[in-house]
């Protein structure tokens, strides 16, 4: 039998550019490396993938059976407010065994807020 399972999924928008993907990337990896029994996935609303779906069915193979899906978003706009409950909605009744949470979006929490306030206050470097 399984141990039960705490995993994480950084949900963003997605883009075409695979640059764009790095950021998020090097956040996931940042958490692999500081718990390392801790599955964690990045997915993708469109432009490539993993989808949300996909990542949670991954994670459900893997034996998750808590996963928490952080909104890698500035603000709660459309994506976060409309689109993530839907398809929570979907996951959660796809995976009845397992326990969804769905956070705020990153960057309204204040932690956040006071990051970006503090690169964009710093004397550039020439």
């Amino acid at each position: 039998m399984q141990q039960a399972q705490a995993a994480i999924i950084l949900f963003a928008h997605g883009s075409r550019d695979p640059l764009w993907r790095v950021p998020l990337e090097a956040v996931a990896s940042h958490i692999a490396a500081q718990q390392p029994g801790r599955p964690v996935l990045c997915a993708y609303l469109e432009l490539c993938t993993p989808s949300l779906a996909d990542a949670a069915q991954q994670l459900a193979a893997q034996g998750a059976t808590q996963v928490t899906v952080v909104p890698m978003f500035l603000g709660t706009g459309k994506h976060a407010r409309e689109d993530l409950p839907l398809l929570v909605q979907d996951l959660r009744a796809a995976h009845p065994g397992i326990q969804f949470h769905v956070q705020t979006a990153i960057g309204e929490d204040p932690r956040m807020t006071a990051l970006m306030a503090e690169i964009a206050c710093e004397t550039p470097q020439n």
